[in-house]
């Protein structure tokens, strides 16, 4: 991660406030929400301490068990673990070798009578096909949930940030994504239905135990321990301001890279992208490492 004194200053002034974590998702963490809600422009944020965690209460305010949810046969165990977790069956799709995103041809012929959503991924940071994927989703009455753990800063031609386009978007703040936190994610919600969904996510966050003066909800829920603590979520309001920036840096190296490598296969130059990953497709993996150890 990309620190300066901010961090260390933030740190500081939460560890001398002795005030270190909150579940009903108070002081910096609520800042924190309403910051990034600002940024990509989303209706509604909920943070948690994981991308994991993300994806596992986004799928829970959808009915999906016993149905099927369509996703990319390339991503983090997490986004089909969260599908289990939650009752409902994966079924992986392949993906676009251009881009390594979930390939919208083949979601169209997987779709049956128990599919009730699909869940892209924004794989290294390049964005899905969003448009053919809502264009699918709305002839076949299916919700979206993005997994884009990814995807912090990636935008959609140029338009709008991901986050704002699925019913409920996950992020991940782990510390080797472009805004990086202790540990963390996010689920940004755009759902018609989308201030009760907060409400009933405020509660699944900690354990079923919600603020009653916060919600118009009777909000009755079991939950996790999947709370965002107050550590990460100041380094995250530091990280947020450096985030553009630092993606601006992460394009630049990858323009480099689209120019200089000498591959058939490899990740093709996007401004859109926020080049979480880059990736080059080669013949034999156990070769290319070993000369690169040498």
């Amino acid at each position: 991660p990309v620190i300066d004194t901010s961090e260390k200053n933030a740190i500081l002034s939460v560890l001398n406030s002795k005030f270190w974590a909150s579940g009903s998702g108070t002081g910096n963490v609520k800042k924190f929400e309403n910051q990034f809600k600002k940024y990509i422009h989303s209706k509604t944020c909920v943070a948690v301490n994981s991308g994991t965690s993300a994806l596992n209460l986004a799928l829970s305010l959808f009915n999906i068990k016993n149905k099927e949810v369509i996703l990319p046969s390339m991503s983090f165990v997490s986004t089909a673990h969260s599908i289990v977790e939650n009752g409902g069956k994966p079924v992986f799709v392949d993906i676009e070798p251009d881009t390594l995103c979930i390939d919208p041809k083949k979601i169209k012929e997987v779709v049956t009578k128990k599919t009730t959503a699909i869940l892209p991924v924004h794989f290294g940071g390049m964005p899905c096909n969003i448009d053919e994927i809502h264009k699918i989703a709305k002839s076949f009455n299916l919700d979206i949930i993005e997994d884009a753990a990814h995807a912090v800063g990636t935008t959609w031609k140029n338009f709008g940030k991901i986050g704002t386009h699925g019913s409920a978007v996950c992020f991940s703040f782990h510390p080797a994504k472009n805004l990086a936190m202790p540990a963390g994610g996010l689920i940004s919600l755009n759902h018609k239905n989308h201030k009760k969904f907060e409400k009933i996510l405020n509660a699944r966050r900690w354990c079923g135990i919600t603020d009653r003066k916060q919600t118009d909800y009777d909000v009755k829920e079991i939950g996790w321990n999947y709370y965002m603590n107050e550590f990460s979520a100041v380094i995250g309001l530091q990280q947020l301001k450096k985030l553009d920036k630092l993606n601006k840096i992460r394009k630049s190296t990858a323009q480099k890279y689209s120019k200089s490598i000498n591959l058939e296969s490899k990740m093709f130059f996007d401004s859109n992208c926020s080049y979480h990953l880059y990736w080059i497709l080669v013949k034999n993996r156990k070769t290319l490492r070993e000369k690169l150890l040498k």
